[in-house]
């Protein structure tokens, strides 16, 4: 097994704590999206991740040696398609309601699932693939009305082509991750990609960089430290479970989502988008309670006790 230990309860819980750093961070973007051009946006939301990562590796001991890689040049795919899905993303935020950034972006675990069977040779039953299955149901009851004519304009539909386009980049750097994890440690993934997106963000300066100012530069800091805490997160939470299992938690954003989205942008959720939203939180619920259940069952089988019922 390539895992330290197979441990899916961990690496959900870990992920779940990444959902939430990463729903903060965005939130925090989407305020400053009229301020700041996208390429300062990533270059603080990269630049402030470094305190909390080097504290990160100070604590774990690995300053010294937690950076090596022995695959450089994964590293510089890795943060060169993260970089990516960073931008794009952080563009369709000025664009679309929160709600329908995130769930737009659900498209990504659901697009992992398949490569992780396809490129990681992961094993995916029809239990997991029935609860994508119905997270995408969500998805596209949110979905539905911004498909219509009615709901459609230039910026909503360059909106959304940008989170499909991040969606699938933010798949191919969880593919990346989970093959990375198994030759590096977790700190060299975060640190090597922080490094990639913060020197690329800087290319953009010709672009139009402005000062930002006041309660600006706080949330651009903010959203850099929160960034940084959901990479650990979220790379750390790869080290126990793999992408299959991991990934469809990206879901429980949506209800992070339509919370900040009402109270902070007036943006007033809609009966699809409720209905959406909670079937894909119960597509979560349900994957978290079938892995209790078997980690249940693997810890009596290893102890010699008979599962009853």
């Amino acid at each position: 097994m390539p895992y330290d230990t197979y441990q899916p309860i961990k690496a959900i819980t870990l992920k779940l704590l990444s959902v939430v750093a990463f729903m903060s961070m965005a939130s925090l973007i989407k305020a400053t999206a009229d301020d700041v051009p996208t390429g300062e946006a990533v270059f603080f939301r990269s630049f402030f991740a470094m305190p909390i990562l080097f504290t990160w590796l100070g604590w774990r001991g690995e300053l010294r040696t937690g950076l090596k890689v022995k695959a450089p040049f994964g590293h510089v795919i890795r943060g060169f398609v993260g970089a990516s899905a960073m931008g794009m993303n952080f563009i369709a935020l000025g664009l679309l309601p929160l709600p329908e950034v995130t769930a737009i972006g659900f498209a990504a675990p659901l697009m992992t699932v398949g490569l992780a069977a396809v490129m990681l040779k992961e094993r995916v039953g029809p239990f997991r693939l029935s609860m994508v299955a119905l997270g995408l149901v969500g998805v596209m009851i949110v979905l539905w009305p911004r498909l219509t004519l009615e709901g459609a304009s230039a910026g909503a539909t360059l909106g959304a082509v940008l989170v499909l386009g991040s969606a699938g980049c933010r798949a191919l750097a969880q593919i990346q991750i989970r093959n990375l994890v198994k030759i590096d440690e977790p700190s060299a993934v975060v640190f090597w990609f922080t490094m990639t997106t913060t020197v690329l963000s800087l290319f953009t300066i010709p672009f139009g960089w402005v000062m930002p100012e006041g309660q600006v530069l706080v949330f651009l800091i903010l959203a850099g430290l929160l960034g940084g805490m959901g990479q650990i997160l979220m790379t750390s939470a790869y080290r126990y479970a793999g992408a299959a299992v991991v990934a469809p938690f990206d879901y429980s954003s949506m209800l992070f989502a339509l919370a900040v989205g009402y109270i902070f942008f007036a943006e007033i959720p809609t009966v699809p988008m409720l209905i959406g939203a909670a079937l894909v939180i119960a597509a979560g619920a349900l994957i978290i309670w079938r892995e209790h259940r078997l980690g249940l069952k693997r810890g009596k089988a290893r102890s010699g006790v008979t599962p009853q019922g």
